[in-house]
């Protein structure tokens, strides 16, 4: 048995262990949820250090049938883009746990419920990133919703039941679509290697342009609402206002990791010419993302609305960087999607801790914290710095690999994505001067400063985003084999760099 599915297993046990317990003991289904959650972290570190580098294969390969008759297996491996992205996610569920310590309670349900719904979030987050049979993959990125679903529904603030619906039908839309464009590849593969959801086969497809065109939109638009990527963005900011601290982590962190991750997995693998022919209306998407995310950014009053439209900009750069078909660009793109989950746990848990405290999410109420509160206020004011990519906090490396790649094909598109950088720095210090400096507003003299507890949860969040600022070697290492391999799967290069020679003259 793979790795991959001793990963997956652990946490989906621990869930049934959960069940058994009585409703009444909540302490003892947060401590459990805990310990599993640090077993599959320790699991995954041993994975990452048995992974080889100097590889282009999937690695911790299984393969199981499933439905035989239709060709679908239990497959499962990573290469490098899959297996950072699984260790972001198992870094991040303990570290959601223990900073939201109390965030279950007073919720629809029992706090029991809210620990055994993310054990099972975790399980389908591992596996959609390791599932290499596509009917495989659909069935999780379909499932997935349903405990989001339920933990925003059920646990959130506000109007948490319409936000939740409106985060459930748009994802079920995109994967009405995206079920369209399955069956329409698998009737393709019957034609010509037979009934098959291998993806590594199904990349060998020989396609006509106009079927291809059609089943890419199918993929893309399904991968471009879990992004989120404007037009189709508009479910997040309520998903986000609405949802506990906990949960719009591993959303924003994790989940919409999903649709980048699936734009460069079958977007760019499966339907190669599709890709070129749509790459310039994309790119264009990710612009206007950027550019629009960080103007609303700008104007917002509610602080978990403002961190909301800042990850629509951040994610018209990881789109950007992806579809600029550079190897800069992808694998600035990949190493994004992983620092900006680290950088949005920072935001959020520091914000949450904020809204906690002060009993509003309303920028203008959290003046003066810095007085106050100085250890929580360095804390936020160092997530927003990493938000806006200061040279010296991770964001900055991916960023700038972005930008560097896009520019070698699309200048004007990464000039134009320059700009965010800008406007970044204007939504980022404009929420630090009005939530931590000028006057000490009423109502915030006796706020407490961060616990033990949290100093411990908000410690090794910091130390990766200036780690990773200053030696993203470790990461860079795993994804650029991947990058490459799916360069050349997608058939395009980097542009050959030219020369006048002066030679003579």
């Amino acid at each position: 048995m793979s790795i991959l599915t001793t990963l997956q297993l652990i946490p989906l046990i621990g869930s049934l262990v959960l069940i058994a317990l009585p409703k009444e003991n909540g302490k003892l289904a947060k401590q459990i949820a805990l310990g599993i959650s640090l077993v599959v972290l320790g699991a995954a570190i041993y994975m990452w250090t048995q992974f080889d580098t100097s590889s282009q294969a999937l690695q911790f390969v299984e393969v199981r049938k499933w439905i035989d008759f239709f060709g679908i297996n239990y497959a499962v491996g990573v290469d490098g883009m899959a297996l950072v992205l699984i260790l972001m996610t198992v870094i991040l569920v303990p570290i959601v746990i223990v900073a939201g310590w109390n965030e279950s309670e007073g919720g629809r349900w029992s706090v029991k419920t809210f620990y055994i719904l993310m054990m099972v979030l975790e399980t389908m987050m591992i596996g959609v990133f390791a599932a290499t049979d596509l009917f495989l993959f659909y069935v999780i990125f379909e499932a997935m919703l349903l405990p989001v679903y339920f933990l925003i529904g059920g646990y959130g603030r506000g109007e948490r039941a319409a936000a939740a619906l409106k985060f459930l039908m748009y994802s079920l839309f995109g994967g009405l679509l995206m079920l369209a464009a399955v069956i329409g590849i698998y009737i393709t593969a019957i034609g010509q290697i037979g009934g098959t959801f291998d993806i590594q086969k199904l990349s060998t497809l020989q396609i006509a342009s106009s079927t291809q065109n059609w089943l890419f939109l199918g993929f893309f638009i399904a991968f471009a609402i879990k992004a989120p990527l404007w037009p189709f963005h508009t479910w997040l900011p309520s998903a986000a206002k609405s949802a506990t601290p906990g949960t719009s982590i591993l959303l924003l962190g994790v989940l919409d990791k999903v649709g980048t991750y699936g734009m460069i997995r079958f977007c760019m693998t499966l339907f190669p010419e599709a890709t070129k022919t749509f790459t310039p209306y994309i790119i264009a998407l990710a612009v206007i993302s950027i550019l629009y995310g960080a103007f609303l950014a700008i104007g917002q009053k509610d602080i978990n609305s403002l961190i909301a439209f800042t990850s629509i900009s951040h994610f018209g750069f990881i789109t950007l960087g992806i579809f600029a078909l550079t190897s800069q660009g992808l694998s600035g793109a990949i190493l994004y999607m992983v620092n900006h989950g680290i950088s949005t746990a920072a935001l959020f848990m520091t914000a949450g801790w904020m809204v906690a405290r002060r009993k509003s999410s309303q920028i203008a109420d959290f003046g003066g914290l810095q007085r106050v509160t100085p250890i929580l206020a360095w804390s936020f004011f160092i997530a927003g710095l990493s938000a806006l990519a200061l040279p010296g906090l991770s964001s900055f490396v991916s960023e700038f690999l972005v930008l560097l790649g896009s520019f070698a094909k699309y200048p004007v598109a990464a000039i134009l994505g320059t700009t965010g950088i800008i406007l970044a720095a204007l939504y980022v210090l404009l929420v630090v001067q009005r939530s931590l400096h000028g006057e000490t507003k009423p109502g915030n003299e006796a706020l407490s400063d961060l616990n033990l507890r949290e100093k411990l949860v908000i410690a090794p969040i910091i130390a990766m985003l200036v780690i990773f600022g200053f030696y993203p070697k470790p990461l860079v290492d795993v994804i650029n084999p991947t990058s490459a391999n799916v360069m050349s799967h997608a058939g395009v290069s980097d542009p050959v760099p030219t020369a006048t020679s002066k030679a003579g003259k």
